[in-house]
């Protein structure tokens, strides 16, 4: 006897549409249970997660700075994810951006131009788009797999990014501290309202980003070709759709989102290169574009839930005393969550019969 999943012949409209808020409420019984092992009040944990940081209009403004990378990449991981490219590198490419834009800067510090922001952005694209082709030439020349070859490039870049600041880039007069020059004044990203916050146009990036692939994907016939690549490659070739080309085209513009939301973070919040940029930005996109159901505009949505699990995760760590292990336990919640509801929404579990064996000797008996 064995468990199987069966593909449901129709699936509730209803349900599947509230998937995501029917795995957001489990999550939070789930860690308010997960609190209470740890000794902790579940509902001042809840609090802190997702009351607390709101309260502010200082933390308003850091929820904005924690949403912009995460929409970024998330938006760029939905073409992959609706085209069958598993791209699970994101993080490696938002570190090969952020290094690839913050050159000007670092290595040539006397060029202040008003250029030179603009020139920063367009090779974080580039650096974050190239380190994605790596992973998309492999899979579309040998058939390699992507999930492993782009998760093993994600530590390539974090042991490069840590090299490199206590390298060749480490600040002359910063103390012999792990870090570049601070950047100058014209390679830092513009906040949106300086007297009240730090949010800059980084969060901007991300919703035009949004809206322009959300008209892509449903407007144009390379979003047709997408998905019909990413629901049945049998059919996409039929139609003289090309699965290679549509690899690199998916993984291309994946990297340039995920390289320009690095360039974003370290002209913006950071303002330098650091040992470690990202809390993991790059893993946690995954999640908030599956919560955001591959759809842009979702994830728009979802990436604020999350940005807010990080504030919260912050506020739970500092008044709870709560492991930071704790707060990543609570978003890997979510994400298994998801992705349960949306396969017993589409599936269905049915207990199989006997096994082969079984079969074949009571047909000899």
């Amino acid at each position: 006897m064995r468990l199987e999943l069966v593909k449901r012949p129709q699936h509730s409209v209803l349900f599947s549409a509230i998937s995501p808020l029917i795995a957001l409420a489990l999550t939070m019984v789930a860690g308010a249970i997960m609190f209470s092992i740890l000794g902790k009040n579940p509902l001042d944990a809840l609090y802190y997660y997702f009351i607390d940081p709101l309260r502010e209009t200082w933390s308003l403004h850091e929820l904005t700075i924690k949403a912009a990378p995460l929409i970024l990449i998330a938006v760029g991981l939905s073409v992959c994810f609706l085209s069958n490219n598993w791209n699970i590198g994101a993080e490696g490419q938002f570190i090969a951006g952020a290094v690839a834009g913050s050159m000007l800067p670092v290595v040539f510090p006397d060029f202040q131009t008003w250029l030179v922001l603009p020139l920063m952005l367009v090779m974080g694209v580039a650096g974050g788009a190239a380190y994605a082709a790596v992973p998309a030439f492999l899979k579309a020349r040998f058939n390699t797999n992507e999930i492993l070859t782009s998760l093993m490039l994600v530590y390539v870049a974090q042991l490069f990014l840590d090299w490199i600041v206590r390298g060749p880039w480490r600040d002359p007069g910063g103390m012999n501290f792990p870090e570049t020059r601070d950047f100058h004044a014209f390679a830092i990203l513009p906040e949106l309202m300086p007297s009240a916050g730090r949010a800059n146009w980084g969060i901007v990036f991300a919703i035009l980003a949004a809206l322009v692939l959300w008209f892509i994907l449903r407007k144009t016939r390379k979003g047709f070709e997408i998905r019909v690549l990413g629901q049945s490659p049998r059919a996409g070739r039929f139609a003289g759709f090309s699965s290679s080309r549509m690899v690199m085209v998916a993984f291309l513009i994946s990297g340039g989102l995920a390289g320009l939301a690095g360039i974003s973070e370290v002209a913006g919040a950071i303002g330098q290169l650091q040992p470690s940029i990202s809390p993991g930005y790059g893993f946690t996109a995954i999640i908030v574009a599956f919560l955001g159901r591959l759809n842009p505009l979702g994830i728009v949505a979802a990436g604020f839930v999350l940005a807010l699990s990080y504030l919260g995760g912050e506020a739970a760590q500092i008044s709870l005393g709560l492991s930071d292990k704790a707060a990543r336990a609570f978003q890997g919640m979510l994400l298994f969550f998801v992705l349960g509801c949306d396969t017993l929404i589409h599936y269905k579990i049915r207990l199989a019969g006997r096994s082969v064996r079984g079969g074949e000797a009571t047909k000899n008996a």
